[in-house]
């Protein structure tokens, strides 16, 4: 019999410890389906709510999820069909950015939604007409970022806007333009992650840029492990997650969360329903992933998953 020798014992204790696969790393639920099936939608969250806004195939009836009672309510209907448009919350209302319409075109148009009214209202137009980027708030304004234009080439476009005042001021581009993208703001600062080139799903991007609104300018970032778009993504304690996505052929159920600080990736508990076009959202410490489409292209459903750490 071969006896194990305290030299051996000591190593084996120095040895850092081998890390937790992925898919033990959190847990996923089911949640309440949505009351009608949608992708390619622009999501935001406000006073414990989520908005699911447009729709690939046209709907324009504004979907309102109650996080805390894990019910479903209807809102007004946008002014018009509308997908891939962009979305951010404050101060009580939900901002709404450009998007596609009548296909592939792609407008500047800014609506305001007031839930206390149920109304939307016109605001100040995009700069720059465009679809498939991502909005995030940093203080009291909300960064839009990246996307493509008509004809679905890309614009590094980055634009702030500031409901207080309805007005827009321009920032450093973004430095490898794309769309499809997971944008999202953590302390301070804007993650600008994955995404394509010239809205093509075989072309997906690992690229990882981080916008410093004092400095002004962008820094590379660690790459995010597995390159997807269509991707839907929120900020959970001091990392954004990345959730799903989509290829020319697949769609992904892989979750990524990035840490800024530290500059380094994770893998977690994948998505039960690989899907991509949909939105996510946090809630006390969860999770919540709303709608999308669970085939590559066009498909939709409304399917809700739950992510709790």
């Amino acid at each position: 019999m071969r006896r194990t020798g305290p030299l051996a014992l000591c190593l084996a204790l120095l040895l850092p410890a081998v890390p937790a696969p992925a898919h033990e790393i959190g847990a996923w639920a089911g949640g309440t389906a949505a009351p009608a099936e949608r992708s390619e939608v622009a999501v935001a969250a406000i006073d414990g709510k989520a908005y699911v806004i447009g729709d690939y195939n046209g709907a324009t009836e504004l979907l309102i999820f109650d996080l805390a009672t894990g019910t479903w309510s209807k809102g007004a209907h946008f002014p018009y069909p509308v997908h891939h448009a962009m979305a951010a919350g404050f101060g009580g209302r939900i901002y709404v950015f450009g998007g596609y319409t009548n296909g592939w075109n792609a407008v500047p148009d800014t609506f305001a939604y007031d839930p206390k009214t149920d109304a939307w209202t016109p605001r100040a137009p995009l700069p720059t007409p465009r679809a498939a980027g991502g909005a995030a708030l940093v203080g009291t304004r909300i960064h839009v970022v990246g996307g493509s234009v008509t004809g679905r080439g890309n614009t590094p476009a980055h634009e702030i806007y500031d409901p207080q005042t309805d007005r827009w001021t321009k920032a450093a581009p973004l430095p490898t333009p794309r769309d499809h993208l997971a944008v999202q703001a953590i302390d301070g600062k804007i993650v600008a992650a994955g995404g394509r080139v010239d809205g093509d799903p075989g072309r997906n991007l690992d690229a990882t840029q981080v916008f410093d609104p004092q400095a002004g300018t962008w820094s590379q970032a660690a790459p995010m492990p597995t390159a997807r778009s269509g991707t839907a993504s929120t900020v959970l304690g001091r990392e954004v997650f990345v959730i799903g996505g989509e290829s020319r052929d697949r769609t992904f159920g892989t979750v990524e969360a990035y840490d800024l600080p530290e500059n380094v990736w994770r893998g977690l508990a994948a998505l039960p329903t690989p899907r991509h076009g949909f939105g996510a959202v946090t809630y006390n410490g969860r999770i919540y992933t709303l709608v999308g489409s669970p085939k590559p292209g066009g498909d939709k459903s409304g399917t809700v998953e739950v992510f709790k750490p």
